[in-house]
């Protein structure tokens, strides 16, 4: 029936002003707040007879006082009425590759096997199901009553949700009370402020609002103080004026100021003590079947509140009868129809009647019931939370499958309320030991310094298994990596090393230390370890997880010294095999990260690109959407910076950096964003962007305590330099100098602190700039990739003059067009251009200058395409405006050349193959080599043929 609402104008045309624009398509947030029995709810229901007047699609969900605790409760409630007509396949089609990652959230299957996604995961998941359900259903009104109890998993998806509505044809509208959990609550009061509005704050009806509504109920004869007489027993709450009136019909009371003592009376019951003295008047049967529901929590089925109270259907029909006719639940008369309180208010009044050991009492009888009839751990894990612990092997083992649900379902806080109250029960003690690895496991993400001390009692414990012993081992070394706490991680997994008596177990071991070691930015001795991870490497055949991440590890190190590229590339395939798992929880991403940029350093960048490309899309099905993503984008972004393909570099960066956000400022995801989308924005000309992005994160005010690739601090002197702060520079490089060679890290390809440091003090100690660049060059000549030697004869060339400046700038291209490092290879060829210029040789110089500014275009390096044309123009000569993007698949003549090298033919036999001049068989080859992203060695894997 609907009711005529009194005092809510300004509300109700707010409404209608935001029916009417989402008829237009746009989407809005409606707030209404208040304390309790305002009319929150009744204004919601008048949204939805007013939307569904509209023939507009309605979901709603209320948030309940007893489920605040179960995780995706209100999401489940929003989104269980959309897909419970079908089945399986069906939920398939609808939530398509995100069913796996959604499904376990949302209630469509039992959280089983498999992975765990991540928070993030699920809510990016969510968004994606409710956006594609709004544009195919327009317009959609979502309703979210009692928002102050909602579940803290829906609610951190719908606050990130909800700023989308407007862009979508969606109008969400939200009740909550501001003075309960206010935490919960204040989220949407930002957020109605975001969308050009305030929270529409309700207050209390006035004595003439009072009036009409006991007039419209009981009859105009109701005189002017009994009218009166209501305003002031209720203090014009909308809910008690109703409820104080129905019970004046009820009782057949005339409304004349004579009744006024009796009215009082009545006004007792309404709430409070006097509500449960009207409940215990009901009857025994009545109260535990109320208590029951209390319990139990917002819906219930009848049966199941039978089942809790004890009673038998005939007890249970007429006990509810009895609160039916008494206001007190309402619901449960239908088939399939939940049982329900008639007010949130009576709710919570009922709930705080039941004495507290009858409570805990009707919770474990609770958890028995819901478990039998197949609702599954979680639903009865939420009572087992409020029982009191018992030594109950039953109870620790629900418990645990509990967990293990909420982490399928991407609630790790929720796993771990469940495995803290198993360790209360507690279990036995062959048990503990597990149950402290999996809450450890659980929390590793978001409370890595709990974790540690719940695995390091793991550890502690009495006849711990070898093989539990060594997960809980790798995983609290991986909570303290993640804690910043590298050299703890390193020290614990080489004690672990000494005492274990497995050699399986050994070499695990010795994994971990090296990749923890080579993390640590604190590392003592970097020349030790590495001497000694080669010697080890050097016996092993890659036949086990463990080795293959010591030759991945040794191949990195590789790397990172400047020993020869074949070297790296060799320990690279032998551990990368036929791959590497992203998310695979008990070896973490960071080697096959490692082993994937070995090849970008060794010129390899399309084998890296591959790599990536795979862990990216590993990372997505499984709902990863933290550091591991934010990682995969920024790396694919770096590789494509390498590349010199610019523009897709910046914008694969910006997402991994926007996604590295949500982890955490300062984490390690973060800074590489920041590092490489630095560089970028520099490469493409606009280094004012740069120090705009560096001064927002602070980037470079600290050295980070792990390593970070790109190098932050040689980042951030690269920046200043190119700002035109000489000194500062000169300052960031030397200490990042400084503190790589001590660590035996000397390769230019992997951080030119050397190039970038002569450029700085080129003008005041050009000696000193003249010696750096040429040691950078013997260290590029030593690693002996044709990217590295380029780009440092490059560098060198700015550091000389004349003659020697053209033919190390000549060098530098000829290596240069056998790399696939097209950005470096458009700067070797501008400034060679612009060399011959100045030489006097015009016309070498245009060839050049032209090869240079085509090359700069399509990388998208618009200050150096900008340079080409200043200097083609200095010479004389037409710039051309070049617009056309490049073709990366290979032309007819420059796939003959790559198979004829692939073959293994010298440059001149395919000229003499192809009939064609020696150097049209090198610029075939360059194109070659920057479109597959590979140098001459990795032709053959590149085309398929080895």
């Amino acid at each position: 029936m609907h009711r005529a609402m009194f005092e809510r104008e300004s509300e109700l045309r707010a409404l209608d002003g935001a029916l009417a624009e989402l008829a237009a398509g746009t989407g809005s947030l409606l707030a209404f707040a208040g304390p309790a029995g305002l009319g929150k709810t009744s204004l919601l229901a008048e949204v939805r007879r007013r939307a569904a007047a509209r023939g507009y699609t309605v979901l709603s969900a209320r948030g309940g006082e007893q489920e605040q605790e179960l995780p995706f409760h209100t999401v489940r409630q929003l989104v269980q009425p959309l897909l419970a007509a079908v089945g399986e396949e069906e939920h398939r089609r609808l939530l398509g590759g995100w069913y796996d990652i959604v499904a376990p959230a949302v209630g469509l299957v039992a959280p089983g096997g498999g992975g765990s996604p991540d928070p993030q995961g699920v809510r990016d998941g969510l968004d994606w199901v409710v956006t594609r359900f709004a544009v195919r259903n327009r317009p959609v009104v979502v309703l979210l009553d009692d928002a102050h109890w909602i579940d803290a998993e829906s609610l951190a998806w719908l606050t990130s949700f909800a700023p989308r509505v407007e862009e979508l044809p969606m109008l969400m509208a939200v009740a909550y009370r501001p003075d309960e959990r206010s935490h919960r609550t204040t989220p949407f009061q930002a957020l109605a402020t975001r969308h050009g509005s305030r929270p529409f704050e309700l207050v209390a009806l006035t004595p003439q609002a009072v009036a009409r509504l006991v007039r419209g109920t009981l009859g105009e004869d109701a005189d002017d103080a009994f009218c009166h007489e209501c305003w002031t027993v209720t203090c014009g709450n909308p809910f008690e004026v109703v409820e104080l009136t129905a019970k004046v019909a009820d009782r057949r009371l005339e409304p004349r100021h004579e009744n006024i003592a009796e009215l009082r009376d009545l006004a007792t019951t309404v709430r409070g003590s006097g509500l449960v003295e009207r409940l215990d008047r009901l009857g025994p049967c009545a109260v535990r079947l109320a208590w029951a529901a209390a319990v139990l929590g917002t819906e219930t089925s009848p049966a199941l509140a039978a089942d809790v109270a004890g009673l038998g259907p005939e007890e249970a029909a007429e006990a509810r009868a009895r609160l039916h006719a008494a206001r007190i639940l309402a619901g449960g008369t239908e088939e399939g129809e939940p049982l329900r309180f008639f007010h949130p208010l009576i709710a919570s009044a009922v709930h705080r009647a039941v004495p507290a050991a009858l409570r805990v009492a009707l919770h474990g009888q609770a958890a028995a019931v819901v478990a039998e009839a197949g609702h599954g751990a979680a639903a009865a894990a939420r009572h087992l939370l409020e029982v009191h612990p018992d030594g109950d092997p039953r109870v620790v083992a629900t418990l645990r499958e509990a967990a293990a649900e909420h982490l399928r379902a991407g609630a790790p806080e929720a796993a771990q309320r469940c495995l803290e109250r198993a360790l209360r029960e507690p279990p036995g003690p062959g048990e503990r030991a597990r149950v402290l690895f999996e809450l450890g496991r659980s929390g590793l993400l978001i409370r890595p310094a709990a974790t540690v001390g719940h695995l390091r009692a793991a550890l502690e414990e009495p006849g711990l298994e070898p093989e539990l012993r060594e997960a809980v081992t790798c995983r609290l070394a991986q909570a303290l990596g993640h804690s910043g706490r590298m050299a703890e991680a390193a020290a614990l997994v080489a004690e672990e090393a000494r005492r274990a008596t497995s050699a399986r177990t050994r070499l695990r071991m010795l994994a971990e230390q090296f990749m923890w070691n080579a993390f640590r930015a604190d590392e003592p001795d970097s020349p030790a370890r590495s001497r000694r991870l080669a010697r080890i490497a050097g016996h092993l055949s890659g036949r086990g997880m463990a080795e293959r991440y010591i030759l991945a590890l040794r191949a990195w190190d590789a790397v990172v010294r400047g020993e020869p590229a074949a070297t790296a590339l060799y320990f690279a395939d032998e551990a990368l095999g036929s791959g590497l798992s992203w998310t695979d929880e008990d070896w973490g991403f960071e080697v096959p990260v490692m082993a994937a940029l070995t090849f970008l350093y060794c010129d390899q960048p399309g084998r890296a690109e591959a790599v990536f490309a795979e862990g990216i899309a590993e990372c997505e099905r499984k709902g990863w959407r933290g550091s591991h993503l934010a990682f995969g984008f920024t790396l694919l972004g770096y590789i494509r910076y390498r590349r010199g393909r610019l523009a897709e570099a910046e914008g694969l960066v910006r997402e991994g950096l926007r996604i590295a956000d949500r982890v955490g400022s300062g984490a390690p995801a973060q800074l590489a964003a920041i590092g490489t989308l630095v560089q970028t924005l520099l490469a493409r000309g606009r280094p004012g962007e740069a120090l705009e992005v560096a001064e927002r994160y602070r980037y470079g005010t600290a050295v980070p305590g792990a390593v970070v690739y790109p190098d932050a601090q040689a980042v951030h002197g690269e920046l200043l330099l190119a700002c035109g702060r000489r000194r500062d520079a000169e300052h960031e490089l030397a200490g990042a100098g400084r503190r790589l060679d001590r660590r035996g890290m000397r390769n230019p390809s992997w951080c030119p602190w050397q190039q970038h440091l002569a450029l700085a003090v080129a003008e005041d100690a050009p000696q000193q700039a003249a010696d750096l660049a040429a040691q950078s060059v013997a260290r590029a000549r030593q690693f002996g990739t044709a990217s590295a030697v380029g780009q440092a004869l490059r560098c060198a060339a700015e550091t000389a003059a004349g003659a020697d400046r053209t033919e190390l700038l000549r060098e530098a291209v000829d290596h240069l067009e056998r790399s696939p490092a097209a950005y470096e290879l458009a700067r070797a060829l501008v400034d060679h251009g612009a060399a011959l210029r100045r030489a006097g040789l015009p016309q070498e110089a245009a060839d050049q200058l032209y090869r240079g500014l085509e090359t700069a275009v399509h990388c998208g390096a618009d200050a150096l395409a900008a340079r080409a044309r200043e200097e083609l123009t200095a010479a004389g000569l037409r710039p051309l405006e070049l617009r056309y993007a490049q073709n990366e698949a290979l032309t007819g003549r420059e796939r003959t050349a790559a198979e004829h090298v692939a073959r293994g033919l010298a440059d001149e036999e395919v000229a003499r193959e192809m009939r064609v001049p020696g150097q049209a068989v090198t610029r075939l080859l360059s194109t070659v080599y920057r479109k597959l992203g590979t140098d001459r060695s990795g032709l053959a894997k590149a085309l398929g043929q080895g």
